[in-house]
């Protein structure tokens, strides 16, 4: 992702609301996108209003150094900067995937830390069930290592130093208007847009 400065602004998709169907579903990403993630921008923005000193900070800053914000500002800016920081790095995640599964270096790294992608994609899964709540799993990198996390709210690998490859959201309004109550469901559909591409490129990154 690139840096990004107050004001906060919710960019437009990468891609048409209706470019995951049949997976995830239009309805589903207007909501998700266009109210969800505008209200963490809106609220995030007003956290930040009044503090020239934090508005000088990218949203990774912000966010990856939690116990150094201001108290009377660190839940609203850790809730709300996590909120668009999450959400913006889940939708840049997910394309209509041609090709379903990754390969090159990913693949390598996959073979690497987890025995092969259908190990990965099994542990994944698990990860993302796990979430009590609402929360994220991740696949982040740890130096050299692949790792598969899970985070809380919105909460972020960052403060934990972690480099964020790709993730799922799994708050009930990420999936509840297509698969209702069926986490299973949504995780096993969002295998199938997720942009294996974007995340062998940040994987390359670290």
């Amino acid at each position: 992702m690139k840096e990004r400065y107050y004001p906060f602004e919710n960019e437009p998709l990468p891609y048409d609301y209706a470019a995951l169907e049949p997976y995830i579903d239009t309805e589903t990403m207007h909501f998700h996108h266009d109210k969800h993630l505008q209200t963490y921008v809106d609220n995030l923005n007003a956290a930040l209003s009044d503090s020239e000193e934090l508005k000088k900070l990218s949203l990774e800053q912000l966010l990856s150094h939690p116990d150094e914000l201001p108290e009377q500002k660190r839940a609203a800016i850790i809730n709300n900067g996590g909120g668009v920081f999450n959400h913006s790095f889940y939708f840049e995640g997910l394309e209509k995937c041609e090709m379903c599964k990754p390969c090159g270096e990913l693949a390598k790294a996959f073979d690497a830390a987890f025995g092969g992608f259908e190990a990965f994609c099994d542990i994944f899964k698990k990860a993302a069930l796990g979430v009590f709540g609402s929360g994220y799993a991740w696949l982040v990198a740890d130096g050299e290592t692949l790792k598969i996390i899970t985070t809380p709210n919105q909460n972020t690998p960052l403060a934990d130093g972690y480099k964020p490859v790709l993730c799922i959201d799994v708050w009930e309004h990420a999936y509840y208007l297509k698969n209702k109550n069926l986490r299973a469901a949504y995780v096993d559909n969002w295998f199938h847009v997720v942009n294996w591409n974007r995340a062998e490129m940040l994987l390359l990154q670290r």
